[in-house]
């Protein structure tokens, strides 16, 4: 009974955000055959699993809050965001207040996602704390308190294996930069629900034979009496993909490529998730890496040959290419056109689940409404503030597509000299186009800056009085409240090229002549979204409404 009652929640929670489409990537080429990429947008390491007609997937996220995003599809390529396992990233093993700064390049890396006698569980590994999981009877629901199940340094890419026998084992890989040694898998034995190591990590696999270097990612699957695990080696950008397999789960392991870029575009097929449909069809979801888009996600066919999973296509001795196009999965029935969700109309008690926060949330950043606008409140710039980069309270969310326009409208109440609220491209190298609070009136400025973890200071390229701006004046009984409507956008052209423009009227933009070429994060990609700052601390805080954000050609 209670497994019926979460499918009808199910249904239900996803029909709140059904059949949204993307106005700048759609995957689904509505004759019966995809495009690669299936999501143009950064969902590096993803897995993913399938529960009767649905699939689920998870992806890396890093320093990013809420964390471990989760997606649903009913065919692998039309998908939409449902939930978070996450919902901050206050752990055990972590001391208090770390994630309440930015932690770039941190936190939730490459996840494996499982299904396991009724509960739905997440393994990931952060680098500098040890290996999670989060468990949940409820996919949709709030998840379970995680559990640290294997401390220690560089211990990363976990995945878990509960075999016909009961026994339960965790493979993972680990990190150079924590543990001093990379390119190796190593295994041991968990206790039966999962939760905790009680064996010794024996050595599975070392990349480290001068051919597969940079071997991590490691996925575990049983099949017809072999264990395989599925792990990419040659590193995110060039690399390619193996499969190792075994009748023994400590080995030894045969080794063989079944997935690299050969005569493709498709540089470095990377790390991913394999999965079968209803109708005994096998497929992999992987990334490929696209630099300031990030890591975006490819579905490829995969055809069992001599007991090796062959992705791809223009197979070759075991070693397939990725496809650009090709016809859609066969899960026996066909479903609408979807995507993840990009502009909002900010209608919602609830904040969207395209956004996220650069670190823990803090009292008071922002807060959804049902009157049609979302609120944030103006957060003291940081002692000895540099950049953008140590800035917890941006509002983000991942780049949809190549080419793309995201515009949004805010009416902003600066109390103070030097306070702002704007729309930034986020990044090892950022830009933000923003109103400023001046001493006669406003003004707003396009500002640039340049390998922004190194500490580089910004640069203002570009500020345009606003002495005419249009100005509401309320009183909260003696206390005068000046607002006034911005329109802001970034126009992003093949390659993120960005131009920034405003408008003071949303009819007439005047656009910044310098361009921008964004550049992806620390193991993440661009971003953009909203921010607000106070200037000074002890001050008035100022704060903005923002109407909506809308992302289209």
């Amino acid at each position: 009974m209670r497994n019926g009652i979460i499918m009808i929640c199910l249904l239900v929670g996803m029909q709140a955000n059904a059949q949204y489409q993307s106005k700048v990537w759609i995957s689904d080429q509505g004759d019966g055959t995809y495009q690669n990429p299936v999501l143009y947008a950064d969902y590096s390491d993803p897995d993913v699993i399938r529960m009767g007609d649905d699939f689920f997937m998870t992806a890396s996220s890093f320093n990013c809050v809420p964390g471990l995003p989760i997606l649903h599809s009913r065919d692998l390529i039309n998908w939409q965001i449902v939930n978070y396992a996450l919902k901050d990233l206050k752990l055990d093993g972590v001391p208090e207040g770390f994630f309440n700064k930015p932690q770039h390049g941190r936190g939730v890396w490459a996840p494996c996602i499982r299904y396991h006698e009724g509960e739905y569980m997440i393994y990931w590994g952060d680098p500098d704390f040890g290996i999670y999981v989060v468990k949940t009877k409820d996919i949709l629901g709030t998840w379970d308190k995680p559990i640290l199940l294997l401390p220690g340094k560089g211990r990363i890419d976990p995945s878990p294996l509960f075999d016909d026998d009961g026994k339960v084992y965790l493979a993972h890989a680990w990190a150079g930069s924590r543990a001093g040694l990379n390119s190796i898998i190593t295994v041991c034995e968990m206790n039966a629900d999962g939760t905790k190591v009680i064996g010794e990590e024996t050595l599975l696999f070392d990349g480290n034979d001068g051919i597969n270097h940079t071997v991590e990612g490691g996925k575990f699957y049983k099949k017809d009496g072999y264990y395989y695990l599925l792990a990419p080696a040659g590193g995110v950008e060039m690399g390619w993909q193996l499969a190792l397999r075994s009748k023994n789960i400590y080995g030894p392991y045969e080794v063989k490529t079944v997935l690299a870029q050969g005569r493709t575009i498709i540089n470095g097929p990377h790390q991913g998730g394999l999965v079968e449909t209803q109708t005994g069809e096998w497929w992999f979801l992987h990334f490929q890496d696209q630099g300031a888009y990030g890591r975006v996600a490819h579905l490829q066919p995969v055809t069992w040959k001599e007991g090796w999973p062959v992705m791809g296509i223009n197979d070759e001795n075991h070693v397939g290419e990725p496809v650009r196009t090709y016809k859609k999965p066969d899960v026996g029935s066909a479903y609408p056109v979807e995507t993840p969700v990009e502009s909002d109309e900010f209608n919602s008690p609830k904040l969207g689940l395209q956004w996220t926060w650069h670190a823990n949330p803090q009292q008071a950043w922002a807060f959804p409404s049902s009157n049609g606008y979302l609120r944030m409140y103006g957060q003291y710039y940081p002692e000895n503030f540099v950049n953008f980069w140590d800035i917890p309270n941006l509002l983000l969310q991942k780049l949809p597509a190549p080419v793309f326009t995201a515009t949004t409208k805010l009416s902003a109440v600066l109390l103070n000299e030097g306070d702002k609220a704007g729309l930034i491209m986020m990044g090892w190298d950022y830009a933000h186009i923003a109103l400023v609070k001046t001493k006669e009136s406003y003004a707003v400025a396009y500002t640039i800056c340049k390998e922004a973890e190194q500490g580089t200071s910004e640069k203002t390229v570009s500020t345009n009085d606003l002495k005419k701006i249009k100005v509401n004046e309320i009183y909260n009984y003696k206390t005068l409240i000046p607002s006034v409507e911005i329109w802001l956008r970034i126009q992003v052209a093949d390659g993120g090229i960005c131009t920034f423009a405003y408008s003071v009227d949303g009819k007439s933009f005047q656009s910044f002549p310098e361009t921008f070429k964004a550049r992806q994060g620390k193991w993440i990609g661009a971003k953009t979204g909203l921010f607000i700052l106070n200037k000074e601390r002890g001050t008035s805080r100022s704060w903005v409404d923002a109407d909506w954000f809308n992302v289209e050609k």
